[in-house]
């Protein structure tokens, strides 16, 4: 019997692409990938002398702000663009605004323009993460992404806990400036590589469809509202200001405005029907919770290690050591396993699990604890962790069709960055709370939101008595913190048990199966 081009596509994706020019893509993928991780690690280091020498230090946090807003509310654009125009000129667009904005930024003269600028980087920024998933997902069966899963989660813990080191070093011995420039040499030599052996076929837009300008402003008026809320809160601004409550209706008014139009857009700028998908949905939203974890978990660790423990502050991204390397391990565990035999289930499950037993066990840290005991509840937490950050992706580019590639990506992106957010600013409302009112009760008041996180220059010109207090308040701060965090982590881990096992594509020989959604499964269109 002939074959049909069903059994050849199928077929296809099982194998996957083979030539040895997708290493050197997913170098340069890499490359850009870290460039997107790296940059707010490196620049953290960097602040204090950039604000010693340009001022401005009440618009200090505008310097993060413009470019975490940036990055947000251009994530979803980013993905839709790529599915209409093709890949590849779009994630090359997003790298070179990245490099401008970079270049821009190291020649600020004021502190005005550092925050304009960083907000044109953030622009470029968006495209980047999004654009290195969603070529992955195009070149890479499901089924064998997995094998470089252990390479992503490597490329987040080496950002991690190299940055701040990076950034300190490049600020001390070359300046401030050149912790923006340094991003420009690994960005020409991954648009270099991309340039010349990624080659994927332009996507031509289909006639009498137009650009859902309205949903894509929609979109981005709601996502800037509900990250400024969860930034300014409590710091900038109280929770129950006018402010912050006006944003906070604002933004629910944005989004379900934009809900509302792309029902009726003829191309909506984040289709909707992507939703239908039971797996998708489980992922986005146990994406977003483990966002909500994890960098609740970054923020937060760091600061008792150095007030509780003694630990300095100077390799601040190796307190972190314990968690990533066991995110790292098991992810590239979960990954060799998922190739081999296509299943996954179980790992969210099992990561849910971990995740809530490791929050729970870093909330009964006390004054007492030893660096050893908080190692291993930390090394917990980081197993769990490994288990759900690329298996979410997995799944959820494996639920929807090829055409629908780049919006589920960036979606995905974006439910684990509004995680984020919420996190730290939910565990950090908690956390300074409880500093506050502990410190009250033993008779050290006057700590507000500022200063209720001490670095350990400052923690060390205390006298012992209030010293001693303020490691107390912060234990029983970080208490209340986790225990938060593992009770968000446990809805996670329930959400898990719904998952359905829809097998990998690319998984045999076997004709494709359907998408979950019920239409005919996606097609590699753009092969190397």
């Amino acid at each position: 019997m002939a074959t049909t081009q069903n059994d050849r596509t199928a077929q296809g994706e099982a194998a996957g692409p083979q030539p040895r020019s997708v290493r050197v893509v997913l170098l340069a993928l890499m490359i850009a990938m870290l460039l997107a991780m790296l940059d707010n690690m490196i620049i953290g280091t960097a602040m204090p002398t950039i604000v010693g020498e340009l001022g401005g230090l009440e618009h200090l946090s505008w310097v993060v702000t413009a470019y975490t807003l940036a990055t947000a509310a251009s994530t979803p654009l980013w993905g839709k663009f790529g599915d209409m125009f093709g890949r590849k000129g779009v994630f090359l667009t997003s790298i070179v605004i990245f490099l401008i904005g970079s270049a821009l930024s190291g020649m600020a003269q004021d502190m005005g323009q550092l925050i304009g600028f960083r907000a044109i980087q953030g622009l470029g920024a968006g495209g980047l993460m999004v654009g290195v998933m969603a070529i992955i997902g195009d070149l890479i069966p499901p089924r064998e992404r997995g094998k470089y899963q252990g390479m992503m989660a490597g490329i987040m813990a080496l950002a991690m806990i190299g940055g701040p080191l990076v950034g300190g070093t490049i600020t001390d011995h070359w300046g401030w400036r050149w912790s923006f420039y340094i991003n420009l040499p690994l960005g020409v030599v991954a648009l270099a590589m991309l340039t010349t052996v990624l080659h994927l076929p332009k996507k031509q837009r289909a006639t009498g469809t137009r650009i859902d300008f309205l949903g894509a402003a929609l979109l981005t008026a709601g996502i800037t509202a509900i990250v400024l809320v969860t930034t300014w809160g409590g710091t900038e601004y109280a929770w129950g200001s006018a402010t912050i409550v006006g944003l906070a209706i604002g933004g629910a008014a944005a989004l379900a405005a934009f809900l509302f139009v792309e029902t009726r857009a003829s191309d909506p700028i984040m289709p909707l029907h992507i939703f239908r998908s039971r797996n998708f949905t489980l992922m986005s939203l146990i994406g977003f919770i483990t966002g909500f974890v994890m960098f609740g978990a970054v923020l937060y660790l760091p600061i008792f290690q150095q007030a509780v423990q003694g630990a300095s502050a100077t390799n601040s991204g190796l307190l972190l050591l314990p968690m990533l390397l066991s995110m790292m391990v098991v992810s590239l565990l979960v990954g060799r396993f998922t190739t081999s035999t296509g299943k996954y289930k179980v790992f969210p499950i099992v990561g849910g699990a971990l995740m809530v037993a490791g929050l729970f066990l870093l909330s009964t840290m006390d004054t007492g604890t030893s660096r050893l005991v908080s190692g291993i509840w930390m090394a917990v937490l980081g197993a769990g962790m490994g288990f759900l950050m690329q298996i979410t992706m997995l799944v959820a580019q494996n639920s929807v069709e090829m055409k629908d590639m780049g919006v589920a990506s960036s979606s995905t992106t974006l439910f684990r960055t509004l995680g984020s957010s919420f996190g730290v600013a939910i565990m950090g409302a908690l956390f300074t709370s409880r500093v506050q009112d502990e410190m009250a009760s033993r008779g050290g008041g006057g700590f507000t939101e500022r200063t209720a996180q001490l670095d350990a220059a400052s923690l060390a010109k205390l006298p012992a008595a209030l010293r001693e207090a303020y490691q107390h308040a912060v234990a029983s701060g970080t208490h209340g913190a986790f225990l938060v965090g593992s009770a968000v982590a446990v809805l996670g881990f329930v959400l898990a048990f719904f998952v359905k096992e829809v097998a990998l594509r690319g998984a045999g020989p076997a004709a494709a199966p359907k998408a979950e959604s019920g239409d005919d499964a996606p097609k590699v269109a753009e092969t190397v």
